[in-house]
């Protein structure tokens, strides 16, 4: 049995893969540069572009079941491809926007593409990424001292092995077929304590100012974030302050392990930090 990953080189992409390897799976994965993809030997790398359907019919032979990254624009044409090519299973990597209906017809629409198209099907709906810490938070912590608008804002980012597992389980097993999935970390955890558990994950004092959300905005358009996903995430953060969100059990039950706290994602990737 063959299983495509699409969008196997990102963070999640790359954990479905070490997920499916460590499972004895025969691994495909798909990317627009092959060359440059770094995944293990065992993987068979091939070339194609989900923007170009047709560039990745050749990858869909012998293929039964195959994570498919939200590309909305081609999903219906590549999940008919799919259905022609044999395949079963489909694991959409979605967004938990769509379960908070904030979703902006993104996600979604790959969600009902592949639904329509009569496979199986399996939704996998990460919300707070434990990872985006490192894109926000990296260079203030090698400085020691980082700024924050919601400091007590309690949130539930999870490590993106466990968003990977949930889907290599889903790729894996029948039982999984109709079922949506939002993995989150195993504890809630304000934003306060995420920077300390990296702080000690590191042994670096860290030191956090709070400022306006008029300043964490700015801040954050300093260093590449979208203004509408800022908003976005302040609107979350400023809920959460006082109406802390609850941990779901999603990852135990598709995997049969816990999820990860955000602490041990910290230790995992204290290097991004040093």
């Amino acid at each position: 049995m063959t299983i495509l990953v699409t969008g196997a080189t990102g963070n999640v992409g790359r954990e479905a893969v070490k997920h499916l390897l460590a499972a004895g799976q025969q691994v495909r994965a798909l990317t627009r540069t092959p060359e440059t993809a770094a995944l293990p030997p065992e993987v068979e790398v091939v070339r194609g572009d989900l923007l170009e359907p047709e560039t990745i019919v050749p990858a869909l032979a012998g293929v039964t079941a195959m994570q498919l990254y939200a590309v909305p624009e081609t999903a219906a044409e590549v999940a008919e491809l799919a259905k022609q090519a044999g395949v079963r299973r489909i694991v959409v990597l979605s967004s938990d926007a769509v379960t908070d209906n904030h979703d902006d017809g993104f996600h979604l629409v790959v969600e009902k593409a592949v639904e329509n198209s009569g496979l199986e099907w399996t939704h996998v709906r990460p919300g707070e990424f434990a990872i985006n810490k490192r894109d926000s938070w990296s260079e203030p912590i090698r400085q020691g001292h980082v700024r924050l608008a919601f400091p007590d804002a309690k949130g539930m980012p999870v490590h993106e092995t466990d968003i990977g597992a949930v889907a290599a389980a889903a790729l894996m097993d029948d039982r999984h077929a109709g079922k949506v999935y939002r993995p989150t970390s195993h504890d809630t955890t304000s934003q306060r304590e995420q920077v300390m558990a990296i702080a000690d994950a590191i042994g670096k004092p860290v030191t956090i100012e709070v400022i306006t959300p008029a300043q964490e905005k700015e801040d954050m358009l300093q260093v590449g974030w979208p203004e509408d996903v800022i908003d976005y995430l302040q609107s979350y953060f400023q809920t959460w302050t006082n109406q802390p969100p609850v941990a779901r059990p999603d990852v135990a039950e598709a995997t049969g392990k816990r999820a990860h706290t955000f602490a041990e994602w910290a230790v995992d990737h204290a290097a991004d930090f040093e």
